[in-house]
């Protein structure tokens, strides 16, 4: 064949390619479209203002409608009723009182991804860091610090087609204060430098210390750093996505035990004890949790509904009794958020 032949038959793959992936792009919109056209309506909740004048929840709205994608606000005395809509649509979102943390994409032939700081009004008000697809998002209590964490692709450890993580600490000012994965990782006394290790899943202490998860080969470590010594220290095996109490007296997390690979359990550490206390949510929980209060976690499990995507958001009690229960309807990412030290 001769290369002027070569040529036009590699272009007319790349247009059927191209073509091929619009249509597939169109015909997921059209029934994206459908299914939102038939979805009844969304009680609207009362004005921003009036609804974040009291303690309230805040989350991203899978209700299937115009809404769609949308961070909601309901009052924490009723969170499943009316919920009212922000301009703002995230596909993971964290509050305080102050300001917010949106993760959203861009969907596309190309999917591009944000980090921003949304204002009173839940506008942007500035773009943060972002290195890669997005996982998790948190704020300091209060609302000075922004954690991402986001997942990479082609570090040198790592195998084809499989990621790595990258955690950002930024002030809220866009000033970068870190890549937390290059601070020095204590584990049992020992300084851990392979370069497989990873890092995410922020919760925040104070102005300086905060909590995460650290990585290296099998293991996964609680571990607790200081954003100044630019230090991690294990304190707990098995510990993915903390998050801790608002008495700051213990960590809920996912742990991964003898399950199956990608299945996790919730449970609870005591970071004076050490003591490790499993929920009675048996399902498996791929999320970073929130405390509702001292008492009670609250986290998003997903869900299939005509034939989109959805999710909802359950309660369990924090000291391992009860059953968990529906919280809202249709939700995802929730955070709550009490007065003016946030959540």
């Amino acid at each position: 064949m001769s290369l002027r032949n070569r040529v036009a038959a590699l272009v007319t793959v790349l247009i059927v390619a191209v073509a091929g992936a619009g249509a597939y792009v169109w015909n997921v919109r059209r029934d994206q479209a459908r299914a939102v056209a038939a979805a009844p309506p969304v009680p609207p909740g009362a004005d921003l203002a009036t609804v974040r004048a009291e303690p309230h929840l805040v989350f991203r709205s899978t209700a299937l409608g115009a809404g769609y994608g949308k961070v909601a606000v309901v009052p924490l005395t009723a969170p499943d009723g009316p919920r009212t809509l922000t301009p703002a649509s995230c596909e993971r979102v964290y509050a305080t009182a102050a300001d917010a943390i949106c993760l959203s994409a861009e969907r596309g032939l190309v999917t591009t991804y944000q980090a921003r700081l949304l204002g009173p009004s839940w506008t942007p008000v500035r773009d943060l860091p972002l290195t890669g697809i997005p996982s998790r998002a948190r704020l300091s209590r209060d609302g000075t610090l922004a954690a991402t964490t986001t997942f990479v692709f082609g570090d040198s450890y790592a195998n084809p087609g499989q990621f790595s993580t990258r955690t950002v600490v930024t002030r809220v000012d866009g000033e970068v204060v870190g890549d937390i994965e290059k601070f020095t990782l204590t584990v049992d006394g020992g300084v851990v430098t392979s370069p497989d290790k990873n890092l995410w899943g922020v919760t925040f202490l104070d102005g300086d210390r905060f909590y995460a998860t650290a990585a290296s080969g099998a293991r996964t470590w609680l571990v607790e750093g200081s954003l100044s010594a630019r230090t991690v220290t294990a304190l707990h095996d098995d510990v993915e996505c903390p998050s801790l109490s608002p008495d700051r007296t213990r960590v809920a997390f996912k742990k991964h035990g003898d399950l199956p690979a990608g299945k996790w359990r919730l449970a609870v550490h005591d970071l004076r004890t050490g003591a490790e206390i499993l929920l009675a949510e048996t399902r498996s929980v791929d999320d970073q949790v929130e405390w509702l209060d001292d008492r009670t976690v609250v986290y998003g499990l997903p869900r299939e509904t005509a034939g989109t995507a959805s999710s909802d958001v359950w309660r369990v009690p924090a000291d391992g009794t009860g059953r968990p229960q529906l919280l809202i309807h249709d939700a995802w990412s929730p955070a709550v958020v009490r007065g003016e030290e946030g959540s």
